[in-house]
């Protein structure tokens, strides 16, 4: 397989799980709080600060993946740089 094609798919697999990393934790977040609120009998209250927490925890997880692709780029261009020298 061509070394393009092979980026193209790191990258589109990069891209989902961003995607389904923040929506992931959304939802967990909004559904800890809906269910929480309607244990405790606390409407809206709950749900918009797990909501909140959700949120937050999903940007959490973007950055965390960004930085662990970029640091992989950033290896990979340094080993292409050693094989194109030597």
């Amino acid at each position: 397989m061509p070394e393009d094609k092979r980026q193209l798919f790191r990258t589109l697999g990069f891209m989902s799980s961003v995607g389904i990393s923040m929506v992931a934790a959304t939802f967990i977040g909004l559904a800890m709080g809906y269910y929480l609120d309607r244990w405790l009998e606390t409407t809206p209250w709950l749900t918009l600060i797990f909501l909140g927490f959700g949120i937050i925890s999903g940007f959490r997880n973007i950055y965390i993946l960004t930085e662990r692709e970029l640091r992989r780029q950033q290896r990979d261009e340094e080993g292409q740089d050693g094989n194109t020298r030597g």
